[in-house]
Parts: structure tokens; sequence; C-alpha cells
């Protein structure tokens, strides 16, 4: 994740917070105030309350008035003066401010705390990286207190990420750059956009060539790289997000602990869970709508067609909707099948929309599956939460008139961290279950 941008405004605080608010306000009365030369911005008491009990964004609409003409740094404030601390400004993003501190920083020491938090968030994810597994996220935006960046690492490539106005300069590039270089040996620092962001944020583009490259002639471009011991192609100039869908790691492991007979993977994209259930089951069936990512996935089976010799592999274009609806009018019936879709729900207003298609997705599923079977499914979609998720499956399996119980209850990769105060880092769901 990288958390989406939401186009709804955030709710009232919940009232199991009101105690907590009032000590942090009665806290705040003790606080220093701060006096604006020339720059800063006002907040309304909703965005204060909120930045109290730990989130660090305010939005557009919670955003009083702003003194001066920022460019990047703030000073944020709230309504009685009192320092709320230091973010990154955006004039165009309905995230208006993201909150690096809550001290006074210059942009000196904002790139010393860049530099420190960078270094912190690569050291913690060190120990995951071995001979079985050489990709991880590095750096995960807010998890790491590092709002707008991402840093992913395939192997000897690591790409970057930058989805705040306020990062989008040399300096902040140079800082991670290099920062990167002293942690790790690898060969090319690529910057990769996400287009829906840039246009959000009206970043500038990106230069195409690499911001770091061992060899400068002949940069790396693409490259293999590890997933539990499978081996998987990597592009920086193909495929979505920053290439491949790093926070399924664990899941996929998980998934081909359970799964068994015959195996259906719907939106297996370049084949990460097709692949890992081949481990278990001799025959799988990977679908996507991407003929490119099928292509992907194709080469990811013959780089591991020694290891998954066993097993009968296979590929099919299309529409998840579709297809499921078909086979299960037919009779089609699968051991084990796994539901990976694409975020269903970027918006609030979008949720009900997504729990139809969850609902259809898993009603049809439930339907293909012999007594004993497995279901996977999952949910990288942050507005419908896990109870919602889990609520639309139960009400699949009633409709199917299928008994379903759940093994496992699972999330993001341990390289996705969630911070309690922070919801949108905790997005991905993925429920294991047993149907019979």
């Amino acid at each position: 994740m990288s958390p989406c941008e939401d186009e709804d405004m955030p709710g009232r605080i919940p009232e199991k917070h009101a105690k907590r608010n009032k000590r942090a306000q009665e806290r705040a009365h003790l606080a220093p105030r701060v006096e604006f030369d020339g720059l800063g911005a006002v907040i309304s008491r909703r965005a204060a309350d909120r930045l109290r009990t730990g989130h660090v964004w305010v939005y557009q609409s919670d955003v009083e008035r702003i003194v001066g003409e920022p460019s990047g740094l703030i000073p944020v404030a709230d309504q009685r003066g009192i320092l709320m601390g230091t973010a990154l400004y955006s004039s165009t993003s309905q995230i208006t401010l993201r909150l690096i501190s809550s001290d006074l920083l210059d942009r000196a020491q904002w790139m010393d705390v860049l530099r420190t938090r960078l270094e912190a968030a690569v050291q913690m994810r060190l120990p995951l990286l071995s001979a079985e597994t050489s990709a991880c996220r590095l750096v995960f935006s807010e998890a790491d207190a590092l709002p707008g960046v991402i840093v992913d690492q395939y192997g000897d490539l690591v790409i970057l990420q930058l989805l705040a106005k306020a990062l989008d300069n040399d300096e902040t590039r140079t800082v991670i750059v290099d920062t990167i270089k002293e942690k790790l040996a690898v060969r090319t620092i690529i910057e990769r956009p996400d287009p829906r962001i840039r246009e959000l944020e009206q970043l500038s583009a990106p230069s195409t060539a690499p911001l770091y490259a061992a060899d400068a002639d002949h940069p790396l471009l693409s490259t293999n790289f590890q997933l539990n011991g499978l081996r998987f192609h990597y592009d920086a100039g193909a495929g979505q997000k920053t290439g491949a869908f790093l926070d399924q790691r664990e899941n996929y492991a998980a998934a081909a602990r359970y799964a068994h007979g015959e195996a259906l993977d719907v939106c297996t994209y370049q084949g990460g869970f097709a692949l890992h259930l081949a481990q278990s089951c001799p025959r799988v069936t990977g679908v996507d709508i991407s003929h490119a990512a099928l292509e992907v996935a194709e080469k990811n089976l013959e780089a591991n067609a020694a290891k998954l010799k066993d097993a009968n592999v296979d590929w099919m274009e299309a529409n998840a909707f579709d297809l499921l609806h078909d086979w299960s009018m037919s009779g089609a019936v699968y051991d084990t099948i796994v539901l990976d879709p694409p975020a269903f729900a970027k918006s609030k207003r979008a949720v009900e929309g997504a729990l139809r298609g969850y609902k259809e997705l898993n009603l049809r599923a439930l339907k293909m599956l012999r007594p004993g079977g497995t279901l996977v499914t999952c949910s990288c979609s942050h507005h419908v939460s896990l109870a919602d998720f889990q609520e639309i499956v139960a009400a699949a399996a009633g409709d199917a008139a299928r008994r379903v119980r759940l093994m496992e209850r699972r999330g993001a990769a341990t390289d996705h961290p969630v911070i309690l105060t922070i919801p949108e880092t905790e997005y991905l769901k993925c429920l294991i279950c047993s149907v019979e």
C-alpha cells in the first residue's frame, strides 16, 4: 500500500476515543503556542483531535486557513494557536497535510529525520531477506513515519515511489538513494510513479534514467527475485503498482499449506498464488483479464519448471465475473479456489458496489467447491473493513447453502506493518476457509 487517497472526508471521532481526546486536550493547554512568521496552516478542531489520537492526515476540508505560500514543509497549529507539528503540504490533494513530526522542523532537520527513519525502516526488513526471499517492501509510507514514501526491493533492483508533492525534489531523492546504497548492495534504483497519484498531486514527470546504477552504461532494468523459494521475474517498466504484490507473500505460503486437489486462482496477475498452489496441487488454472500479466506468469512458471514438475499449470485470459458465473452454472468444480481481485472500493462512496462484487465472486466460488474444499478469499479495499468482508463471505455461504469454517484470518506480510492509530495501513484482508 500504499494507502489510497480518500475522496470522502473523515467522520466524527468515535465515542470510544472521547476520554483519550479529553486528556489530550487537557495536555494541549500546557503545549506551546506558535506565532506563524509568514508561513503556517491552521486546522479545525476535528483535525486536531484526529492528529492527537495518532493519525497524520489533515483533509482539505479541515484546513481553516493557510498563511503564506507554502511549497513543501509547513508548521501546523490548531485554532488556539497550539503547535501540532510540521507537515508535508499539498495544494491539490484531498490530503492537504501529512504530519511528519510533532516538533517544528526546518528543511535541514527534516532531511536528517528522513535519513534516520529510512535507515530504521530498512534495518527492520533485513532479517526478512534471505536466499529463499530476496524481495520485500523496504519502506511503507505512514507505517514507517514516512508519509508518501514507498520503497520496494526486487533482488538487485530497488523501486521508489514518491506520493506527495512536498517530496518531489532532488534533495529528497538524493537522501533516499544515498541511504539505500549505504544499507543495501543493489545494482539499480529506479523511480516509478503511481499514475493516479501523480495526477492528483501534480507531480513532475520523473526521469526515465535510473536514480542510481552501479553500471551506468548498462543499468539493470529487469531481474529475477525469490519469494518463499520460488522464482519470479520483475521488469521495472511493466506491471501494476511497483511491479509485484509483495504484501501477499506470507498469504501465498499459507494458501499452499491448505491447498489440495484441483485448484483455481482467480485474478492470478503474474501467478503469485497459482505457482505456490502448484507445490500442493496436481492441477492449477490461473485466470486473469490481462494478457500481459499472464505472459509474465508463464515466464515465472518456466523459471520454476524443475520445482513444479509434478503439477500441470495453465493460464486463461478472462473476466473473473463472467467466467465464474458461467462455470458455476455449468457445474465446474474445484478442490481449492483463490479469489484475489483488485481493490473494488477506492473511496467510501464505492463501498456498496464493492460489497456486491465481493459477494458475487465468493458466491460463485462457493458453489464451485467440492465438499472439503478450500477457499482463500482476499480484499485489498481499505474502505471495506474486515468485519464487512467477513459478513459478505458469510452471506455468500448462506446463499450457496454451504457450511464454511474459518481456518485463518490474515493480513499483509510482515514488511507491511500496521499502525493501530492509522487504519489506512491495514488494508489487506485474507480469509482461509474450509467449505463443506
